[in-house]
């Protein structure tokens, strides 16, 4: 069978290209110092990578969460794939929610349900031999980034070292620290770090900050205020993201945007807290929210809500995708995420002037996963 050629020469065949395979393998990786922010300490982060196959053609998207998503993968939605016409994401996506209803769609299951996705419309796009963005239909050629990290149980050197790096080696205009710590108990240190950020990075360099939902409504109204003083830009989740009412209250009190969102797992969850009328740039995470197919309909929904959105953590994953978003405001460069992407994943480009670059010609999402170089951390009980 012939195959049609583009203007340039390129293209695939456009016969029907049935899923093969559907793989899911995790990976927990040690962090490099002792982590933490207002309501959670760690040690680890776990990738879970999905790749699945259409003639002789492999397509790769990751989530991070329990090991136990790589299981529901093979186990639940492998069978809603394989067989299926790769380039048909949306009913392969549609099927795969339906498979969910009895185990449950939010958490686990909506992690699991991205990472499929992105791995498929990675493989249309290579199949389609095309650069994912431009799938998609790129808004932009390049992604702005904010640097995010300065855990709370860094130290001033540590702090700094991850400040300057941002700022002097990646040309970050702004950059996120964790506040909260210990459920609020020590708001004197938070504002201390927020002292010591600001005189770091000094008066040109956007502060941002985020609570994790460490706060009560009267202590984030109060830290508020104190914050305005420091020029803090971004108030992330002063209160639990599920605290409607709170983030409403919170926001009457700031200069600061307030925002919140990356736990979200549906469109029916962002069309709640976009109709709540309670932020001011709406947080959303590809790897936790359905993948690209939910994302594109949630991001539609915050724009006609007159809201940008902020791609929360894997900077990588994100790439593609939010570079085809317009309302796009920027995308979180996460310190646990990009060391483990760019060790993991070949293609991974480091940030130029505060902005990650995308593939202008490679297919699908433009990187390639390196199993040898995982194989180490392989998740027992998480294996096939």
């Amino acid at each position: 069978m012939s195959t049609p050629q583009g203007p340039a020469g390129r293209g695939r065949n456009t016969r029907q290209a049935l899923v093969e395979t559907v793989q899911a393998h995790a990976y927990t990786i040690p962090t490099d110092a002792p982590e933490a922010d207002g309501t959670m300490a760690w040690d680890h982060t776990t990738l879970v990578v999905v790749q699945v196959t259409a003639d002789g053609l492999v397509g790769t998207g990751w989530t991070y969460g329990s090991p136990v998503i790589a299981p529901l993968v093979r186990q639940t939605l492998a069978s809603c794939v394989v067989g299926q016409d790769a380039v048909n994401t949306t009913s392969i996506w549609t099927a795969m929610v339906r498979s969910l209803r009895n185990i449950g769609r939010p958490g686990i299951g909506s992690m699991a349900l991205s990472a499929v996705d992105c791995a498929l419309w990675d493989l249309k796009a290579r199949l389609l031999d095309i650069p994912l963005h431009r799938l998609l239909g790129s808004a932009r050629n390049t992604v702005p980034l904010y640097g995010s990290g300065g855990f709370t149980t860094y130290d001033h050197d540590q702090l700094e070292a991850q400040l300057r790096g941002w700022v002097d080696d990646d040309g970050m205009r702004a950059v996120k620290i964790k506040i909260g710590k210990s459920w609020g108990h020590h708001l004197d240190r938070d504002l201390a770090r927020v002292r010591e950020t600001r005189s770091i990075v000094g008066d040109d360099v956007q502060v941002f900050v985020d609570a994790n939902g460490g706060y009560t409504v009267g202590q984030a109204i109060r830290i508020a205020k104190q914050l305005d003083a420091l020029d803090v830009r971004w108030f992330e989740e002063p209160v639990s993201s599920d605290n409607l009412a709170g983030l409403g209250a919170v926001r009457q009190h700031t200069t600061a945007d307030l925002t919140a969102g990356e736990y979200g797992d549906s469109l029916n969850y962002y069309h709640r807290l976009c109709q709540a009328d309670v932020l001011d740039c709406l947080q959303v995470d590809v790897t936790r929210c359905g993948g690209i197919t939910e994302l594109l309909r949630i991001t539609a929904v915050a724009a006609a809500a007159q809201l940008d959105v902020s791609a929360h953590c894997a900077p990588y994953q994100h790439a593609a995708p939010m570079a085809a978003i317009p309302n796009l405001r920027h995308l979180e460069y996460f310190h646990d995420h990009t060391r483990i992407e760019r060790l993991f994943f070949d293609g991974t480009a480091p940030p130029t002037h505060g902005e990650l670059p995308l593939h202008p010609t490679s297919p699908g999402n433009g990187f390639t996963f390196k199993p040898e170089t995982a194989q180490p951390f392989l998740t027992a009980g998480a294996a096939a």
